[in-house]
């Protein structure tokens, strides 16, 4: 049986408080189910867990998220302390995404060893045991290669049982088999070099199996995820190309209902039933939620 259809808006940007609160209250308006920040210092994005806080202040029913938090930048005991926070005063409203980062160019901007990548899918497999402690647990104690937490008491509990969702982002074969057996949610991504797709890349069909693989029983209880950042809806009465910013990726035009055909059918393929449009494409891609959110 099929998940329900669920749509997401990743936004980074906004010129003021009103701008910010405006963004989050259109993409609740149009029946999105989340709102989400990429934790990104090179690009002038917002900080994202105060954004996300500002935002679920100004909305009562949208899902806040960070799409992804790079793991190196924060020890885990002190991210696990504010989504917990975030949780908690979002009325259970926060999905915790994660992901081992994307790539060196902005560790060596901000003076932080770009580890292996071996290295840094170890650290995320930890931080992530790590941070399930903290949300379920009165005392914790953890002693792996990397991280050492100690009778560490006084953590706050998410409202949402027995933690809130984790997502987790990847595109290789060790962090999708990690994300199966840790994470609520995958993010299934693209290996990308500096000129464009690589051709080393699985195919979907691959990536899908190694997740089987890895999540044994637990597979029908995750909720597999993909970016749809290259469609434009023809008939939607919003034109894409006038909307500035956004990646870099040609478009692929389609009316409403071809794209409704489409999802319904790489949901059956490979069962993605979350999706994630960027802010320019919210109001062109608005019908197609209309139709699909939520069956």
């Amino acid at each position: 049986m099929h998940r329900p259809f669920r749509f997401g808006v990743v936004t980074a940007y906004a010129q003021s408080h009103t701008a910010w609160i405006t963004t989050a209250r259109r993409v609740e308006e149009l029946g999105y189910a989340t709102l989400l920040i990429p934790d990104r210092v090179s690009i002038g994005s917002l900080a994202p867990l105060t954004a996300l806080a500002v935002a679920a202040q100004a909305t009562t029913s949208l899902r806040i998220g960070s799409y992804v938090f790079c793991n190196e930048y924060r020890h885990p005991v002190l991210l696990a302390r504010e989504a917990a926070t975030l949780d908690l005063l979002s009325g259970g409203r926060f999905e915790l995404g994660l992901g081992a980062g994307v790539g060196p160019s902005e560790f060596q901007r901000i003076g932080i060893p770009f580890a292996s990548a071996g290295t840094r899918v170890g650290h995320l497999e930890e931080a992530l045991q790590v941070m399930k402690q903290l949300f379920t647990e009165e005392t914790v104690n953890f002693s792996g290669k990397y991280y050492t937490i100690t009778e560490l008491k006084g953590n706050i509990r998410p409202v949402q049982q027995p933690h809130l969702p984790l997502l987790v982002a990847g595109a290789g074969e060790r962090m999708l088999k990690l994300a199966a057996r840790e994470a609520n949610i995958i993010a299934i991504g693209s290996k990308i070099t500096a000129q464009g797709a690589d051709p080393t890349d699985a195919t979907m069909e691959q990536k899908i199996a190694w997740i089987k693989e890895a999540a044994g029983e637990r597979f029908a209880d995750l909720e597999l995820s993909q970016t749809i950042y290259d469609m434009m809806i023809t008939d939607s009465g919003t034109d894409l190309s006038t909307q500035a910013g956004g990646p870099p990726i040609p478009k692929r035009p389609m009316s409403t209902g071809q794209a409704v055909a489409y999802l319904l059918e790489q949901r059956d393929r490979y069962g993605f039933s979350y999706l994630q449009v960027y802010e320019g494409q919210m109001e062109n891609f608005a019908p197609v939620v209309a139709r699909l959110a939520g069956k």
